[in-house]
């Protein structure tokens, strides 16, 4: 935390955003260049050196949500907060996506009154047709696709733990879901060295896996859990995710074996650590002795969502002066 006055940012020395009325829907929607200015932001936030300017005062973001969040929905709302902005949350209930109204229709009415949107919705669809309609930037904040948000907390805590993610091995162990997804995507832009191990039937997206093909980026895909001994990163997320309740069963028996444990962490290498995004199933994809394990980073993860977001939110709204 700064002690000196003279390290603390002023609205004159405040970096210029790099994403500046952008979307943000995928990880592949910055370049590593802009990943590289949103991960020191985020880093800057965190050691307070911001909390004597309001860069987003005057600006308000709506909160779009399909799904249940803790996580999303407190970091989000704080963080526009602790930036002079406003937040406001809109559940399902209240506008009913594709139901009640339009998505189209709903994105035309938002552009009106707020400068931004987060989206936590059920289907990746969802987050373009409100791109698409919008002329104020959209963030995804979660889909059936992708959880790009969570990917730059995860980002700045491998970089708080090991100094750089390049060449580190991160391995990803479970459902091949959306979160498997935007780890191919960070390795693409990190250069990180990324390795996939979930069962036979739950691999990864074809086109997220064609994404890394193109950018000639090397992803590791196997069924081996042999990969995870010498990790520099262990990562994990729930097998069964918000919709998917009817193949619980058939889900628990695919991923028997895959469990998380203190045992398994032993087997990191000596400075690795491991990371869960939260919520945890207990006793399915890990166990609350492994979350409380002395490589366990998962609560500084969580912690990190609050920062990696504000500074999203900075480099996207940053320079978007008030509408009244």
């Amino acid at each position: 935390m700064p002690t000196s006055p003279a390290e603390l940012l002023t609205p004159d020395t405040l970096p210029s955003p790099v994403m500046a009325g952008r979307d943000f829907l995928s990880n592949l929607d910055m370049i590593s260049g802009e990943l590289r200015s949103v991960l020191d932001t985020a880093a800057s936030m965190k050691r307070g050196e911001w909390r004597n300017v309001k860069p987003l005062s005057g600006l308000s973001l709506a909160l779009v949500f399909e799904k249940a969040s803790l996580r999303t929905r407190t970091t989000f709302d704080v963080g526009m907060y602790q930036l002079g902005g406003h937040a406001i949350t809109l559940s399902n209930q209240e506008i009913g996506l594709g139901q009640r109204e339009r998505v189209s229709d709903v994105a035309r009415n938002l552009e009106r009154w707020v400068d931004g949107v987060m989206g936590r919705v059920y289907l990746q669809q969802t987050l373009h047709e409100l791109a698409d309609h919008a002329s104020i930037p959209v963030i995804n904040g979660l889909s059936d696709m992708l959880h790009p948000v969570q990917l730059l907390a995860d980002y700045q805590t491998i970089e708080e733990e090991l100094g750089t993610a390049r060449g580190k091995r991160v391995v990803y162990i479970g459902d091949g879901n959306n979160l498997a997804n935007s780890h191919i995507h960070m390795g693409i832009l990190t250069g990180s060295d990324v390795t996939i191990v979930t069962p036979v039937g739950y691999e990864p997206n074809a086109g997220v896996l064609m994404d890394a093909v193109k950018q000639g980026t090397q992803i590791t895909l196997t069924h081996d859990l042999s990969a995870i001994d010498g990790a520099d990163v262990l990562y994990t997320d729930v097998w069964i995710s918000m919709g998917q309740e009817a193949e619980a069963d058939i889900r628990r028996r695919a991923f028997q074996g895959y469990q998380v444990t203190p045992q398994m962490l032993d087997r990191l290498a000596p400075h690795g650590i491991f990371l869960h995004c939260l919520p945890a199933h207990y006793g399915e994809e890990t166990v609350p002795e492994a979350t409380e394990h002395a490589k366990s980073r998962v609560f500084d993860q969580a912690e990190n969502r609050l920062h990696a977001q504000k500074a999203l939110l900075y480099h996207l709204l940053g320079s978007v002066k008030p509408r009244w």
